[in-house]
């Protein structure tokens, strides 16, 4: 009999210990997990394996009529330097234009499919500047924008002093057709302060805080790709745009120039499943 009761203890420790061990492993898979960073602890240009230049909109002004020209590879536009990014546009003649700038992406570096996107920036500050921290996605299924999709993590533009607004773009739901879906919050010291830009995005939604204050949410309707197209793998972009639709709506402050949007660091993180699940 001592046996008899010593083998059902082993058996039950056994089971306790394995439901002690799918709780842990479930508590992991919910945790979110560093999978891509750059703290912009070098100096020099950003790092090549983690960004790349975009200028393909330099010919037709990105279809927001601006009137920067994004350059490559040019510290004037974008340097590391005393541990922080600094994305630069400048009052100059350059090619056909007036203004130079960078727009820097992680396509084909950094491409995820959901997760937790955190930047540390301190935003310029003028009348016809249009800074932003933004997504798009890397495979365009479901067709040109809107189509595949937009996610705006914070968009500023110099008439609009301290107003901090994100939003998505969809088929169903875009500026063009004046339905887009955003928010905004109004950040007093953004210009003289780091302040840090987050987008937790999960399948059934998306959701925008800055130092953790929420302030924007869009959800799944679960309607289709033409409200949802956020399934699909996206990409980061960071830029300085100078005029333009929107950001050019009040004129340009052409004495405000050179300014730099500095960015502190770029973090991304996954939750254990999605991570598995994307890669």
């Amino acid at each position: 009999m001592a046996g008899t009761y010593f083998s059902v203890f082993l058996l039950f420790g056994f089971l306790l210990a394995g439901i002690s061990c799918g709780q842990v492993d479930q508590k992991k898979a919910d945790q979110y997990e560093l999978v891509w960073a750059d703290e912009f602890d070098y100096v020099g240009l950003p790092d090549s394996l983690k960004w790349s230049y975009d200028t393909e909109g330099n010919d037709w002004g990105w279809g927001n009529q601006e009137e920067q020209f994004y350059t490559k590879r040019r510290l004037a536009n974008a340097e590391v330097k005393n541990g922080r990014l600094y994305i630069t546009a400048i009052k100059e003649n350059y090619k056909d234009r007036k203004f130079t700038s960078a727009r820097l992406v992680t396509k084909g570096k950094g491409d995820w499919l959901y997760g937790k996107v955190e930047v540390s920036a301190k935003l310029p500050q003028g009348r016809g500047l249009w800074p932003a921290i933004w997504m798009l996605p890397t495979d365009w299924k479901y067709g040109g924008w809107p189509a595949s999709g937009e996610i705006d993590i914070m968009e500023n533009v110099g008439f609009m002093a301290d107003t901090i607004l994100a939003s998505v773009h969809t088929q169903s739901y875009h500026h063009s057709i004046g339905t887009q879906q955003s928010d905004t919050l109004i950040i007093p010291s953004c210009y003289d302060e780091f302040h840090t830009y987050q987008l937790e995005w999960e399948p059934d939604e998306l959701r925008a805080y800055i130092d953790g204050q929420h302030f924007f949410t869009f959800q799944n309707e679960e309607t289709g790709t033409d409200a949802w197209p956020f399934d699909q793998r996206f990409h980061l972009l960071l830029n300085v745009a100078v005029g333009g639709t929107w950001g050019g709506a009040k004129g340009i402050d052409s004495a405000i120039f050179p300014r730099s949007m500095e960015v502190d660091y770029v973090r991304v993180y996954q939750k254990q499943a999605s991570f598995k699940s994307s890669n």
